[in-house]
């Protein structure tokens, strides 16, 4: 099986190569657009801020080519946030995947929201095996609003999206790749769609 991770200078690639060598598969790290529109199954990973990983994704054509993708595509955490409609970080407009607007908690609460909580409402095959009320591990100052393509949910301050879902596109905001056996099973079960 071919794994492309997207390469556009704000992922946690590393992390996610040794999740998927853990499991015994083999990802590559490339912006080629050959090479990742070939791939069986495409992982969009993301840290940092919104409007700047949007530029080096606008400035290497990607923004272009991830929505047209036919394959299974993984977005997490800013890669899930960039697949959205708009992020009120940097006032970004994403890549429109997801009908859905990314905004940030209030000043009620900490942020960003960093370490375990546990994922409800839990639909489509990528969950797998793993139980309501389980726990991922999250970093995020933004979040995805409630919507039609939620798959996933989290509380923190109030219930919003931690994972989505729209045809061949995934995305979520915990880590996988950081959350232990149970990230991985999510990991695996991407593969196996």
């Amino acid at each position: 099986m071919k794994i492309a991770i997207i390469d556009y200078g704000a992922g946690n690639v590393q992390s996610v190569l040794f999740a998927l060598e853990r499991l015994g598969f083999e990802g590559i790290v490339t912006n080629d657009w050959k090479t990742i529109k070939k791939a069986d199954k495409v992982i969009f990973p993301g840290v940092g801020e919104a409007s700047s990983a949007m530029k080096m994704l606008v400035n290497s054509g990607l923004d272009v080519l991830i929505p047209t993708l036919k394959q299974p595509v993984l977005g997490i955490c800013l890669g899930m946030q960039l697949m959205c409609k708009h992020s009120e970080e940097g006032n970004t407009n994403g890549l429109g995947i997801f009908d859905v607007n990314v905004v940030k908690f209030s000043q009620e609460v900490k942020v960003p929201q960093m370490g375990w909580n546990t994922i409800y409402n839990l639909k489509t095959p990528l969950f797998e095996g793993i139980k309501e009320n389980e726990f991922m591990y999250l970093v995020h100052s933004f979040y995805a609003s409630l919507s039609e393509n939620t798959i996933a949910t989290t509380n923190y301050e109030h219930e919003y999206s931690t994972a989505l879902k729209r045809d061949n596109f995934f995305g979520v905001q915990f880590h996988p790749e950081k959350s232990g056996i149970l990230g991985e099973q999510i990991l695996k079960n991407f593969l196996n769609l």
